[in-house]
Parts: structure tokens; C-alpha cells; sequence
């Protein structure tokens, strides 16, 4: 494989690879009509490399300046570095949700090896019968799963895990028990209320039970010995006793698998995503399960079938639902796969899920493991940031790259959490959707940056929030648009944490699609056929104006908060020389732009179009 190839999109999920339209097959690069010709070769884009060979060593350079014990802001944050690995550097450590996860790598990288060794050796040993059907497969994959799930989140969570077991339970009887007019609104206030619960009770400690649970005329000796027992019980927690802090991805598959049951009991009024010819498909699958002829290949199957329609009634079990809601890989962070797909895979492993296809995926983790290590070990802009630090001693430049590359950090510490569980999946035989498709300097749109980013999470929202409740078709009046876009990034900022910072984010992402709704509207493309670079540069324009709110809207919610921001604004446009930088800075973002859109013409040009 050349080095170019690494970096194409195809080699990061096949589903983006262009398909025949009358199979599910990949197809040989075709390009898209759309497609315009390269521009790569021309005089403007010899312009953009002298900028792209220039200017990122100059944004290096700046925060590695900051980080250095000869600057004078480095007292208020050396005490938060760690000793690195790299000879006379040390590491920038400080990022809780990626501290736990550097630490524990190598014990990671164990179960990544271990766990599907160990399917192996179930499979050999459940697998003596001889049986080779489709459906004794599933139900020896699945009872793995089971076995295994119960025992890591014991593992992980000692005996919190009877906590967990029990909101499954109820979510469960939420599905199957209720009448089914009643599923839909229990299910989501079940779930939001676990959501709130989780986070105002701290995980219902056993300390805080026991003592509520006292009768009131409980005198005081009692009251104590309970919450020493409590706390005794507490103590067996697990390597990770926090469990609620990473149940809320739990959440995400226990509303899937309530409304996939439900869409399943009345396919008439079920899912929205299900187009009319979805009957068809259903009893496609079925043969498919069930036929012994050649010409029926059930690994073909499209994705939205297998997401629409991949389970049979009967695969509805609480078995199968554990195995789906704790499966191992997938059960920490993610990626999001629907009880359908997860089902359908189990019988039918997809052809992705070879060493062909994994080897070039693990690879390109590997680079983004070595560039986050190298990024923490020579700039510290998270522990600037935490450091309370004086805005004014930075120059305009210097506070610019801090919030930049603290984004650039945010998004790397999340894609390789995500890649690593998504390679243990694909090793285990599964191939859940890819999370992270665009780097974060590769966006313009500030629609197409959500369709990227965190993107299985996006299509469950699509599937189960957004379309459920009117979508932005024509037909849907504009008010009514921008309640849906409020309900739907309000909901996400309460499912990534329940506070003032992050409702705020998701409010102002909100606000921020606005301008490129109405840009769209103003400016539609087909008024410009005549004059397509012209387009190109009001959009490049339009771009870098999103941009600028994207970073905004991002600081605010995952970095220095609304102070944080404010202090990096009047630093950057409170002079003169900040606001000839930041007229500098657009027209630096102005390139970036122009050469996004380029590397998205390369895609049309191989024939794929991934909209975002």
C-alpha cells in the first residue's frame, strides 16, 4: 500500500468506498459527475503548498515558545507535567479522560490481543457439536459475549455492576412488558432520568443508600455503622468505581434497542428511515439466513438493511440484549452499533473485518498514538489552560495556537480512544461505523463537521431524535427546523455532561448553524453555474467565517470555558497588532479552505462523496 493510500478515507471504513448501485459491492474508482478537474497543478495551489510549507512551523513554534522554563507563565504550570519518555522533555499529563486512558494502554492492549484469542478458544470448545448453521454461529458468538461482558464489567466496576445489571433489567421490561403506545415516551423518560439520577446521586453509593434507607427514629450509632458498611461495599468498586461517568454511551444502546423492538413489532408504522421497499428487503434477509443457494450472499446485505431490519423477532431476548448493551469492545466509548447490526454481523461476518483491512487501520492509529505523544510532550496548552493563566503576557499569535491546538488535542485525545475500540471490534469480528472521519483542521461546514465528528453518535441521533421528530425536509417550516436543531444539541450537551458550560455549547453550535443555513439560501449554487470560482471563493469566505465560530463554539464547551474565551478574544483583537493578526489568521484559514475543498474534489474524483 502507497503512503497516499493510508490516508484515504476508504482505508479508514469501507463504507465510504463508491458501491454498484444495484449491489452492495465496492466498485472501481469512477468519479462522480460532479466531480470538477484537478487543481492541484495550478499557479493558486502552488501558492497554497509555499503557505502550507511555511506557516504550520510558524504555529508550532509558537506554543512550543510558551512551553518552554524560559517563559515567564511557566511557573503557574510546571507542576502539572509529568516526566515524559522523550530524553529532556516532559509530558503534559493533565487531561483526566486522557491521563486514564494513556496510563492503562498496555493493559488495553492486553484485552485487545486476549479477547478475541479467547473467542477462538470458546468457539473450538462450544463449537464440537459440528453445527454450522448461521443461526448456531449467532447464539455461540453471543453467549461469549455474555459471559465475557459480565465478567469485565465486574472487572471494571465490582459491585456497581449489580447496578448496571438492574437499569438494563428495567430498560428491558420498558421494551417487552409495556403496551406499545407507552414504549416510546417511557423509554426516553427512563433513560434521561437515569441520565440526571446517575450524576445528582453520584452512582448511588452504597454509603449514601444504607443511610436514606434508615426507619427515622434511627439513632446516631446505628446511622454510622450503616455508612461504614456502606462504605466497606463501596471499596469493592473495581479498577474503574465511578461507573456512571461512562455509562451514559449504555444509554445510547439501551434507547436503540427499546425503539428498534418497537419499530419491529409494527413495521407498518415503524421506523422513519424505512423506506418502502422495506418489506422487500425484510424478506431478503430472511432467505438470505435460511438459504443454502450460491447466488445469495447475506455479507452483501446494505448497511440500512441490516440496521433497518438485520434481527428476526425471535433474537429480542434479555440474553441478547446484555450481549448487545455490554458488549466488550464497544462498551467503554463506543463506536455506536444498533442491535440489528450488531445481530446481523454476528451471524454474517462482513468481508471488512479481514487482516487485510484492519492492518492499514492499526496502522494509522499507531501514527496518531506517536503524534499525541509527541504533541504533549513539546506543547503544553492543556496545562496552560488550567493553570489560571495571565492572557496578557502571550502575544496574539501565542494565545490563537493555545486554543487551537487545544482543540487539535481534544480531537485526538477522543479519535484514538475510539480508533483502539473500534480495532478491537474489527479483530473480534464486527465493524461498527468509523467515529472520526475528518481531521479537525479538514472543516468548513459547520453541518458537515457535526456528520463527522463523534459520527455514529450523529447517525443515532439522526435515526432516533432528528427524523422522528420532523427532520428539515421542505415541507417543515423554518421555525420549526430550528426547534428540532435546539432539541437535538440540547440533548447531546446533557448526555455529555449535565452542566451550564455544555448546554452552553450546544446552544451556541445552534446559533452558529444559522449563518450557513441562510448562506445556502442566499447563495444557492445554482445561481452560480456560469461562475463557478466565484462560488468558490464566496464559499471559501463562508468557510472560514464558520470556522471561527466552530473553535468558538468548541472552546466554550470542551476547553477554557466562556471566561477562558472571553480572555483569549481580548488578548487577540484588544490591539492593533492582534487585530492585523486575526486579518492574517482569516486569510491563513482562507487557504486552508480552498485546499479542504480541493481534497473533497479528490474524493468525487475516486467516486466517493461522504458529505462531510
Amino acid at each position: 500500500m502507497r503512503l497516499r493510500d493510508l490516508y484515504k478515507v476508504e482505508t479508514l471504513d469501507v463504507r465510504f468506498a463508491p458501491k454498484d448501485p444495484t449491489t452492495t459491492t465496492t466498485t472501481p474508482t469512477k468519479p462522480l459527475p460532479a466531480a470538477h478537474p484537478s487543481k492541484w497543478r495550478t499557479k493558486e495551489y502552488y501558492l497554497y503548498y509555499a503557505c502550507f510549507l511555511t506557516i504550520p512551523i510558524l504555529m508550532f513554534k509558537a506554543v512550543y515558545d510558551v512551553s518552554q522554563p524560559t517563559h515567564p507563565g511557566y511557573a503557574k504550570f510546571h507542576h502539572l507535567l509529568s516526566q515524559g519518555w522523550i530524553p529532556g522533555r516532559k509530558v503534559d499529563n493533565s487531561d483526566e479522560q486522557y491521563q486514564g486512558f494513556r496510563d492503562h494502554f498496555p493493559y488495553m492492549v492486553c484485552l485487545l490481543v486476549g479477547h478475541p484469542l479467547l473467542r477462538r478458544g470458546w468457539e473450538l470448545v462450544v463449537g464440537k457439536d459440528g453445527a454450522t448453521t448461521v443461526d448456531a454461529r449467532l447464539q455461540r458468538r453471543l453467549s461469549f459475549d455474555l459471559v465475557f461482558a459480565i465478567f469485565f464489567i465486574v472487572v471494571l466496576h465490582g459491585v456497581s455492576a449489580l447496578k448496571i445489571l438492574l437499569i438494563l433489567w428495567l430498560n428491558y421490561q420498558i421494551a417487552t412488558a409495556l403496551p406499545k403506545q407507552y414504549v416510546t415516551a417511557s423509554t426516553w423518560t427512563f433513560n434521561i432520568a437515569v441520565l440526571f439520577a446517575n450524576e445528582l446521586c453520584r452512582g448511588y453509593r452504597f454509603a449514601d443508600l444504607l443511610v436514606v434507607t434508615l426507619p427515622p427514629q434511627a439513632q446516631a450509632p446505628e446511622t454510622e455503622f450503616n455508612a461504614d458498611l456502606g462504605r466497606w461495599i463501596d471499596s469493592f468498586g473495581g479498577l474503574v468505581p465511578r461507573w456512571e461517568v461512562l455509562f451514559n454511551i449504555t444509554v445510547l444502546r439501551l434507547i436503540a434497542f427499546n425503539l428498534d423492538h418497537l419499530w419491529m413489532l409494527d413495521r407498518q408504522a415503524s421506523s422513519p428511515l424505512e423506506v418502502s421497499t422495506r418489506t422487500n428487503a425484510f424478506e431478503q434477509i430472511h432467505k438470505a439466513n435460511h438459504s443454502q443457494k450460491k447466488n445469495l450472499d447475506p455479507t452483501t446485505l446494505s448497511e440500512r438493511d441490516r440496521i433497518n431490519l438485520g434481527a428476526h423477532p425471535a433474537d429480542y431476548t434479555f440474553a441478547n440484549y446484555l450481549s448487545y448493551t455490554l458488549y466488550s469492545p464497544l462498551y467503554l466509548t463506543g463506536p455506536i452499533l444498533t442491535f440489528n447490526d450488531y445481530i446481523a454481523q454476528s451471524r454474517h461476518p462482513l468481508p471488512t473485518t479481514n487482516l487485510r483491512r484492519i492492518f492499514p487501520y492499526a496502522l494509522r492509529l499507531l501514527i496518531c498514538l506517536l503524534t499525541m505523544e509527541l504533541v504533549l510532550h513539546t506543547l503544553y496548552a492543556v496545562a496552560i489552560s488550567k493553570s489560571s493563566p495571565d492572557w496578557s503576557t502571550y502575544t496574539p499569535l501565542q494565545l490563537s495556537m493555545l486554543g487551537y491546538f487545544n482543540l487539535h488535542i481534544i480531537w485526538l485525545k477522543l479519535l484514538i480512544p475510539w480508533r483502539f475500540f473500534r480495532l478491537w471490534s474489527l479483530l473480534d469480528g464486527l465493524d461498527p461505523p468509523e467515529n472520526m472521519v475528518r481531521c479537525m483542521s479538514d472543516n468548513y461546514s459547520v453541518l458537515a463537521f457535526w456528520r463527522g465528528w463523534h459520527r455514529s453518535f450523529n447517525r443515532w441521533i439522526v435515526r432516533y431524535i432528528f427524523i422522528p421528530l420532523g427532520g428539515t425536509g421542505r415541507e417543515v417550516p423554518g421555525w420549526r427546523k430550528a426547534v428540532n436543531y435546539a432539541a437535538v444539541f440540547t440533548f447531546v450537551a446533557l448526555w455529555h455532561d449535565i452542566n451550564l458550560k455544555l448546554l452552553v455549547w450546544g446552544w451556541l453550535v445552534v446559533l452558529f448553524v444559522l449563518p450557513e443555513v441562510v448562506g445556502r439560501m442566499l447563495f444557492p449554487a445554482r445561481n452560480f453555474r456560469d461562475r463557478p470560482e466565484l462560488y468558490r471563493w464566496l464559499s471559501g469566505w463562508g468557510g472560514v467565517f464558520n470556522i471561527l465560530m466552530l473553535m468558538a463554539a468548541n472552546l466554550v464547551g470542551f476547553a477554557v470555558g466562556l471566561d477562558g474565551l472571553k480572555g483569549l478574544v481580548d488578548g487577540i483583537v484588544g490591539s492593533l497588532g492582534g487585530r492585523v493578526f486575526l486579518l492574517a489568521a482569516c486569510m491563513t484559514l482562507f487557504v486552508g479552505v480552498q485546499v479542504m475543498f480541493e481534497w473533497r474534489e479528490g474524493e468525487k474524483r475516486r467516486g466517493v462523496d461522504m458529505k462531510c
